[in-house]
């Protein structure tokens, strides 16, 4: 699978659990949603990535790529219940970094 290389780093940084590294690969002003939730910049991105790390210990083992559309479908592992599971993360890149991120069921 060809993934940009920002993607190819989120999945490595989700991997190791290195909420750091996984904040980096977004700007300054980035947001992710994720469950009904809307997190803003790398602090809070970082904050809330970290939380669900200690929680959950989620692996991400991307499926499938839509370059057109920047949608990685990944298999998602952890300890939250149904695990595991199938999301979509919808991806804006902006000057080879994430803009914005919309995990989806």
């Amino acid at each position: 699978m060809n993934l940009p290389n920002i993607i190819s780093k989120l999945v490595k940084a989700q991997t190791q659990f290195d909420s750091h590294a996984y904040a980096d690969c977004f700007t300054d002003t980035a947001v992710v949603f994720d469950e009904g939730k809307t997190h803003t910049g790398k602090t809070e991105i970082q904050n809330w990535i970290d939380a669900a790390n200690k929680e959950y210990k989620i692996t991400m083992k991307p499926l499938d790529y839509i370059e057109k559309d920047n949608i990685l479908s990944a298999e998602i592992s952890g300890t939250f219940p149904g695990s595991p599971l199938i999301l979509k993360y919808n991806f804006e890149l902006s000057g080879g970094l994430i803009e914005s991120l919309k995990i989806t069921g």
